[in-house]
């Protein structure tokens, strides 16, 4: 029993290891190409975050209307330039059949990116690009979870939990699709509503996230055999961001009393990304 017990431990550890910040922390002096150093947060900005908000503008403009239908409730209570934005003649909508999630997505940014087995045998689940082309320097995915302050109770969360991912200014983003971070998300998502707006999205905790992007939380870390083509970005939405396209954000915060913009991590392509590849990030160290 106890042997079975520690190839159980050990099989769970090496597929942990990939995204545990100790481990990585601790094998940096012997994988320096797993880190990129940052001076501040400032800095820490592989592109602006102009092109960051327009990708996600545009494709969560390009989500909503494949699934118009749906939105009728919501996008009656929008300006009616808000409405022709979104629907412009129904006649058009009327004939355009409605896609899936991920061909949106590559219609919309030129590729698709989905879960599989990764390509490093103990590793577990990965990230692909899955169709098209990604080119350097643009959003391909977004790491999705819970965001908690420097200051809120993370703990009992934390525990056992390889999807922690620390800000530089030491936020923290539970994207944990499972157990009690899939609860305390569901709930914070519940909460936090406009009306028949919602202001975040859930798909993600499931297989089939409505935001495509929302798998930023499987991307695996970078080793000596596998270079990184993807490094994490922060970026925080402004408070102009669409009432109407909050509801395929897949954060939220942990209290609704935060007074500051919405922490979101973007994963950025280091250059360019061919379909079949699958992504690897680095991870930032603060350098003072």
């Amino acid at each position: 029993m106890r042997k079975k017990l520690l190839k159980l431990f050990e099989e769970r550890w090496k597929s942990y290891r990939h995204r545990f910040v100790p481990w990585m922390v601790l094998n940096l002096r012997r994988n320096e190409r797993t880190l990129r150093r940052v001076h501040d947060r400032a800095k820490d900005k592989t592109i602006e975050d102009a092109d960051v908000l327009g990708t996600l503008t545009s494709l969560f403009t390009a989500l909503l209307r494949n699934d118009w239908r749906k939105q009728t409730e919501q996008l009656r209570l929008l300006p009616a330039v808000s409405q022709e934005k979104y629907l412009g003649t129904q006649n058009d909508l009327l004939g355009m059949p409605k896609m899936a999630p991920c061909a949106t997505m590559l219609h919309t940014l030129g590729f698709c990116i989905e879960r599989k087995a990764s390509s490093l045998p103990t590793a577990g689940i990965g990230v692909f690009v899955t169709e098209g082309q990604v080119p350097k320097g643009v959003t391909v995915a977004m790491y999705p979870g819970t965001v908690y302050q420097a200051d809120e109770p993370i703990l009992i969360q934390s525990i056992g939990n390889p999807f922690v991912f620390r800000c530089i200014d030491g936020i923290l983003i539970d994207g944990n699709d499972k157990a009690l971070s899939k609860l305390v998300f569901r709930s914070c998502s519940g909460r936090d509503r406009f009306g028949p707006f919602r202001l975040s999205d859930i798909s993600w905790l499931t297989p089939h996230p409505e935001n495509p992007l929302a798998v930023g939380q499987y991307v695996n870390n970078c080793s000596n055999e596998k270079a990184a083509n993807v490094c994490y970005q922060e970026f925080d939405v402004p408070d102009g961001f669409p009432l109407e396209l909050r509801q395929y954000l897949p954060n939220v915060n942990y209290r609704t009393d935060v007074q500051r913009p919405l922490r979101c991590v973007v994963l950025v392509s280091l250059r360019d990304i061919n379909k079949g590849e699958e992504l690897f990030s680095n991870y930032y160290t603060i350098v003072h």
